[in-house]
């Protein structure tokens, strides 16, 4: 029987304007601003535990090109556990740029649809560095911050990668995001049996049955769970989230 693998619930920052923020099903105009202090906020979150951070530089993904530069190099100077960042990365300048501030891995959403050959490019050069984001409404891909639904579908998108060298994808279903109202474990669970890279769950993960049932699937390829509105509002205890899973 094969051992089980671990499980990581991964607490999430993202920046607008050099503050954390939340936003709900990605809309910039239904934001909450939780501080000013991004790197103190990640630090009290590895201070409860965390074992990985996961950011979004949300003013880079409308924009198109990296933003929250300061910020970004704050967050990893204050801390020792990897941290992984989406948002905006377009090329491999941007994505070396991104690495040298001290990012352990980077997330490639948008232009995995637009230019799949660049995730290939971009493994190649940053092995074990990369991730795919993929975010779907509906089970259909969505790009440009989450602004436009596509034809194409996720599973699709992620069999794009199977031999990429893509360390994890992480899928974010829209209509769950920010909303704690749990994740769409279904749909998530499907893509993971799909494909042979491991699925990180993103999006309405929300009190700790939500947790527990994520990381009830690992075998099934859910290497771990994003969660910032519930720590942020208290719906999950992240430090006795960490204690329930052995972390």
């Amino acid at each position: 029987m094969e051992s089980i693998k671990t499980f990581e619930l991964i607490p999430a920052i993202d920046l607008k304007g050099g503050h954390c923020v939340r936003l709900k099903q990605g809309r910039m105009d239904d934001a909450t601003d939780y501080g000013d202090d991004p790197a103190a906020m990640a630090a009290h979150w590895q201070s409860l535990g965390a074992t990985r951070l996961h950011v979004v530089d949300l003013d880079g993904a409308f924009a198109g090109k990296p933003a929250n530069r300061a910020a970004i190099r704050g967050i990893c100077d204050a801390l020792d556990i990897p941290v992984q960042l989406g948002g905006g990365l377009r090329d491999l300048a941007m994505i070396e740029g991104t690495l040298n501030l001290g990012i352990n891995r980077v997330i490639l959403g948008s232009i995995a649809v637009s230019n799949p050959s660049l995730v290939e490019e971009a493994c190649k050069a940053f092995p074990g560095q990369i991730c795919v984001g993929i975010d779907a409404k509906g089970g259909m891909v969505a790009v440009h911050g989450w602004d436009d639904v596509t034809d194409v579908k996720a599973v699709d998108l992620a069999r794009k990668f199977e031999d990429a060298g893509v360390s994890a994808i992480i899928y974010t279903d829209i209509a769950r995001d920010g909303m704690l109202t749990g994740p769409n474990i279904e749909e998530t669970v499907n893509l993971a049996k799909a494909i042979s890279i491991p699925v990180i769950v993103s999006g309405g993960v929300a009190r700790m049955d939500d947790v527990a049932a994520c990381a009830a699937h690992v075998n099934d390829g859910i290497c771990g769970a994003i969660t910032g509105r519930a720590i942020y509002e208290g719906t999950i205890d992240f430090a006795e989230a960490m204690k329930v899973l052995g972390a």
